[in-house]
């Protein structure tokens, strides 16, 4: 009697391209939110992941022992190449910079050090250090990453990734929020903010605003901001005051954007400003309004951030 043979399993083209694709998607939420911390920019981290999945699909999968930290290199990789660009187009930029504001879900918020990370007054933290020391941070501090990745990631020994991870710890340790603050407080402080706007009630504004609290305004030079920092309670108030008229012809909505609570200035359904704000001990210690259109295309719809 003759047994029946079993023919050889082959992997073909088409289901090499299946894997890679199921493997890219399945890390695409962390991927982004590597490129987003480094960059800052929304668009910028879409244009990287592109430039990642381009380089992924011709690797040979056989030879990869560890597809996610794979991805990973590839995509910190493509982001510090991007950075440097980024430092170069910054210079010339008019007025303050500020990150590109995501609406994220509320699971971001739930997720205490990830919304931490992509905070709008810690990712400011993050402007402050050179590429590589950002990368090594992200990669350590966010997504825990050993040092043999990471070094493998941004071309260096594990005995430098780890120096330059100790230097920028301290550096964002002596920048960063004072401390985490709860959503409820975070929440309280907006409410109060929102009801002292809506009512133009300055005393109530100079209540909730801390006496250093510090005004970021991003127009990029193509709607109006305010040209620099504005600092301390009463200057703020003033500069908020004389902009109660315009934002009553308008609707402030609260929204999660960063993964804390924040307010959309809209007109006619149309952002025209996202207000972040930081809280400290109960009272705004930072407000940072993004105006240039350019950075609110995202807000159209959320974005899906994981680690």
């Amino acid at each position: 009697m003759t047994g029946t043979r079993t023919a050889p399993t082959r992997t073909t083209g088409d289901d090499r391209s299946d894997s890679a694709t199921e493997t890219f998607v399945a890390h695409r939420n962390l991927l982004f939110t590597v490129a987003y911390e480094m960059l800052g920019s929304a668009a910028d981290a879409e244009d990287v992941l592109q430039e990642t999945w381009m380089r992924w699909v011709s690797v040979d999968l056989d030879t990869v022992r560890d597809r996610r930290a794979y991805l990973v290199r590839i995509t910190t990789r493509q982001a510090l190449t991007r950075l440097r660009t980024l430092g170069r187009r910054k210079e010339s930029y008019v007025g303050p910079w500020l990150p590109e504001p995501l609406l994220t879900s509320p699971d971001v918020a739930e997720d205490v050090e990830l919304a931490d990370s992509v905070s709008m007054a810690m990712l400011l933290v993050l402007e402050t250090l050179a590429p590589t020391e950002r990368a090594v941070f992200v990669l350590r501090e966010v997504f825990d990453l050993g040092y043999d990745e990471i070094a493998e990631a941004v071309d260096k020994s594990p005995a430098a990734v780890r120096q330059i991870a100790h230097r920028a710890r301290a550096h964002v340790a002596e920048r960063r929020p004072r401390g985490t603050v709860s959503p409820d407080a975070t929440r309280d402080a907006l409410s109060a903010f929102q009801r002292a706007v809506e009512t133009g009630d300055l005393q109530g504004l100079l209540d909730v605003l801390a006496p250093d609290v510090v005004f970021l305004g991003d127009g990029g030079g193509v709607v109006r901001a305010v040209p620099r920092p504005v600092v301390g309670a009463d200057k703020v108030a003033r500069l908020l005051a004389a902009g109660l008229g315009r934002m009553a012809r308008g609707s402030l909505q609260p929204a999660q954007v960063n993964g804390h609570p924040a307010l959309l200035l809209r007109f006619d359904g149309e952002v025209d400003t996202v207000v972040a704000m930081r809280v400290d001990d109960g009272k705004v210690t930072g407000l940072y309004a993004v105006r240039n259109p350019a950075k609110l295309a995202h807000l159209e719809h959320g974005t899906s951030l994981g680690r």
